[in-house]
């Protein structure tokens, strides 16, 4: 079969054949359609997240949308090393594989399900997001980030902050539900500081880190420094899209507030959770009216787009998927 092959890591998936897989009792053989290219993708298939198998060869790709021999279709997440999602063909446990709503095409199934997962398992499995609270999206112009802001506004935030380096993408994101932006601007930290401290001065429940890195430490001093004494903050850390994996965290920051760091993805939200994360978010993506922006490729192509920006969402695609 044709599949997107990792030879060895950090390097470049090929297009090229693959042995096919044969499935074992509680395993299902899914004929992809749509595949799209993530964050968790990538980074799996060069061997450094911390989930990934490191065994090469290996077809990349964490999820995708398909059809069983049965004729069901479904998404599927996390397949069978090494038979992953970017193929014509994928193995699949039993229980990653959800039946998709009948009035959700394949592309947006598979474009939403990543970004729409982690916001749904950060604001409700990890930060209990409740009705009316305040919520900054830390990261709120990329893909996820986009999604989150959605989904807040959807579960009933009743103020929603949105915060990254792009000022004109900022302000498309007040159409998608952000109340307030704050830029953080090349050597402008002093004064993307001030404001966050006069938000958190004003009072922010919950925030959803999508950066990490200098940004997401000055958010953390800024609650130190505005937030109302003992007044709780959950702060949510998704990702790491700065591209820092470390910040220099001052202990008085945690010492001076009531902040609780919490983390949110594979590990930290059981694999069940995240199954049902995402279920969730098909659930909801037509009456929410979700939006992510994509762009639809041929698997054929996937050595010239790997390397492709995070937004638009790429979704690579096999056969007749559903546009």
């Amino acid at each position: 079969m044709k599949a997107a092959i990792v030879n060895a890591p950090q390097t470049t998936p090929v297009y090229g054949d693959f042995a096919e897989p044969t499935a074992q009792p509680g395993q299902t053989i899914v004929t992809v359609t749509a595949s799209a290219l993530s964050h968790l993708t990538k980074a799996r298939a060069a061997g450094s997240h911390y989930s990934a198998d490191a065994r090469f060869p290996a077809v990349a790709g964490v999820d995708g949308v398909g059809r069983t021999n049965e004729g069901q279709r479904v998404y599927f997440v996390l397949p069978e090393a090494p038979f992953g999602a970017l193929a014509e063909r994928s193995l699949v446990r039993d229980p990653r594989c959800i039946t998709l709503p009948d009035n959700l095409d394949d592309v947006t199934a598979a474009a939403i399900a990543n970004p729409g997962m982690s916001a749904w398992a950060a604001l409700e499995d990890r930060a209990r997001l409740e009705r009316g609270e305040t919520v900054l999206v830390n990261g709120a112009t990329g893909t996820a980030g986009r999604v989150a802001v959605q989904l807040a506004k959807f579960l009933g935030a009743g103020r929603i902050i949105a915060t990254g380096r792009n000022q004109r993408e900022l302000e498309d994101v007040k159409r998608l539900g952000a109340d307030v932006t704050i830029p953080f601007t090349v050597g402008a930290a002093e004064r993307s500081e001030a404001a966050l401290i006069g938000e958190f001065a004003q009072g922010i429940d919950v925030v959803l880190d999508y950066l990490w890195g200098e940004s997401a430490r000055t958010i953390i001093v800024a609650i130190a420094k505005g937030v109302a004494e003992a007044r709780p903050v959950r702060f949510v850390h998704v990702g790491a899209a700065s591209g820092a994996e470390q910040i220099e965290l001052p202990g008085s920051a945690l010492r001076s507030s009531a902040i609780a760091l919490m983390g949110s993805g594979l590990k930290s939200v059981s694999m069940p959770g995240l199954v049902q994360a995402i279920k969730r978010v098909f659930d909801v993506t037509v009456p929410a009216k979700l939006q992510v922006a994509v762009k639809v490729v041929p698997l054929s192509e996937v050595e010239k787009y790997w390397s492709a920006p995070g937004k638009p969402r790429v979704v690579f695609t096999l056969g007749s998927s559903a546009t």
